[in-house]
């Protein structure tokens, strides 16, 4: 399958995926077809996807099962009026209907809107009409189902509303009542050109209503480097990515470059986060390849590794925040693998990666993808020296890159924002040492400046990190007429250090990161906190923390 798309699959270095990596893309190129039915035409038993829940139930489907099953889902919104350019919501957390769901809507050219069952009434009145979603399809999750029917006196675009799950509510449609029942579906003659939208994601920011992300029909095509060259699949790998089917990580490593490689996806259903109750299935279903946010890692090593079988895992990756590189460290010694880190927005595909025939740095995103034409700038849009910070652009003069998005949906002045001069402005700072390397800093926004230095709240987060009183913290400049700003961190505490919260742990803890970085990064401010102020994706609010002191 993958050499259908591309000719040459294997490389040695980055100058050599550089020279040579190229994407054959096709006309009218469709996801649903050109992969999904390509994989159950060529080896319908292959096995696509291994769906597992907290409840015990356990799922195999193989492609031409789930061809079978998008067809019908295909054929069952267009039943319901659905059609080309139609945005549809899932609001399927990691329920095995995602995959028919998102497969048939692409089949008939409709536009996939992938949410979180995070949303509240006020969410979901926001997205219904900002994007005229004519059809949500959703759990049966009960306060999801109250939400969503909360938002509908408010919502006049909602024409349906499906649910999939045992507790079908009045008013609701039965998601598996109505593909049991849908008429065979047979392709039309043209569904989409690559240039149509085919999925919208509203990203999360830390201010503001969300954004609206819209990809083309070639997207899927991008996350070739996500799967091949970043996670290294292969048609033998069974590969989990832990992601909420909500969020953009979930078609990073849970759909579309995992099935053109012709890995098998693994996915696990649950309610509630447990490391060791993870760590167990990644033992018992032999997980071969498998990424995460740092977060994820940081709760294993607090576990007994050597409690648990990890001989079938070969290649870890992470993404989402920055890695402290003491979390790479202490796992990289207790399992012997290497956690391979790479960078990306909502809008794009991985843009800065370390690839598999690369050395990782602990600490570092890796290299640009050459598939796109990175490069780190200054305030005046001169590119930076190699150790200056600068954000990250990509520059779209000499080639559009295969995977960056459309725009803002219906904001063009947000799109210009960002994205003018042939330059598209990531918002995110970092620095380039000498061997290429990027090293990860902070968004433009919240980088402090301190008595003439710069400083990355991530720099001074990671130092903090490996103190054992610091569970999570958050950093920030508060304003100071001597120096400008001074730093700030907002700390939450170990259980077993809250009763020590004062004066004499805060010296303590200030000492401690004197020692372990600059010194004039240091917090000169430490508060210490129950919680800190989030997004409904989990981004900390350092906007709220500024507030406060502004």
């Amino acid at each position: 399958m993958l050499e259908r798309f591309i000719k040459q699959t294997e490389y040695s270095s980055t100058e050599d995926f550089a020279d040579n990596f190229k994407v054959n893309i096709p006309e009218n190129f469709n996801f649903g077809y050109d992969v999904v039915d390509e994989w159950a035409k060529t080896n319908p038993d292959k096995k696509a996807l291994c769906w597992v829940n907290d409840k015990g139930e356990h799922y195999n489907f193989t492609f031409s099962q789930i061809k079978e099953q998008s067809d019908r889902a295909a054929s069952y919104f267009l039943s319901l009026g659905i059609g080309k350019g139609d945005k549809v919501m899932l609001i399927l957390k990691r329920r095995f209907e995602f995959w028919f769901a998102i497969i048939g809507l692409h089949k008939i050219g409709a536009i996939a809107i992938p949410a979180t069952h995070l949303l509240t009434k006020k969410d979901i009145i926001y997205r219904n009409n900002a994007a005229t979603i004519k059809a949500i399809v959703s759990t049966d999750d009960e306060i999801v189902i109250k939400h969503v029917e909360d938002a509908m006196s408010e919502s006049p675009s909602v024409e349906h509303l499906i649910v999939c799950g045992e507790n079908v509510p009045s008013g609701w449609d039965n998601f598996h009542k109505g593909i049991g029942q849908a008429k065979p579906f047979n392709r039309p003659k043209q569904v989409n050109s690559n240039n149509d939208i085919s999925l919208l994601y509203f990203t999360s920011g830390t201010t503001g209503d969300p954004k609206m992300v819209i990809h083309d029909f070639t997207y899927p095509l991008g996350h070739i480097v996500t799967a091949k060259y970043w996670h290294n699949l292969n048609e033998e790998s069974l590969h989990l990515t832990v992601a909420d089917t909500g969020w953009a990580k979930a078609v990073w490593g849970k759909l579309y470059g995992q099935w053109i490689v012709g890995a098998c996806v693994f996915v696990y259903d649950h309610e509630k986060f447990n490391p060791g109750t993870m760590l167990e299935l990644i033992s018992a279903y032999r997980i071969t390849s498998f990424c995460a946010p740092p977060t994820v890692y940081r709760f294993f090593i607090r576990e007994d590794l050597s409690k648990y079988d990890l001989s079938a895992l070969k290649y870890c990756t992470t993404a989402g925040e920055a890695l402290n590189p003491s979390v790479y460290e202490t796992w990289h010694k207790a399992t012997g693998l290497k956690i391979m880190e790479a960078f990306g927005q909502t809008e794009t595909t991985p843009t800065i990666v370390t690839f598999p025939w690369m050395e990782p740095k602990a600490g570092s995103m890796g290299v640009p993808n050459p598939s796109y034409d990175m490069d780190l700038i200054d305030s005046e849009g001169r590119s930076v020296e190699d150790g200056e910070s600068g954000e990250v652009v990509i520059r779209t003069n000499k080639f559009r890159p295969l995977g960056l998005f459309r725009g803002y949906y219906r904001d063009e002045n947000l799109t210009k924002s960002v994205y003018h001069d042939d330059v598209y402005h990531t918002g995110d700072v970092a620095w380039r040492d000498e061997n290429g390397y990027y090293w990860f800093i902070g968004r433009l926004d919240d980088v402090i400046k301190s008595s003439g230095y710069r400083i990355g709240p991530f720099e001074v987060e990671s130092a903090l990190m490996t103190h054992p009183a610091v569970v999570e913290c958050a950093i920030t400049g508060v304003p100071d007429p001597v120096r400008g700003q001074v730093v700030k961190a907002t700390i939450v505490l170990a259980s077993e250090y809250k009763d020590k919260a004062g004066d004499l742990l805060i010296k303590e803890i200030q000492d401690y990161v004197k020692n372990v970085t600059a010194p004039y990064k240091y917090p000169r401010i430490i508060e210490f906190v129950e919680e800190l102020p989030k997004t409904i994706s989990g981004k900390i609010k350092r906007v709220e923390i500024r507030g406060k002191h502004n």
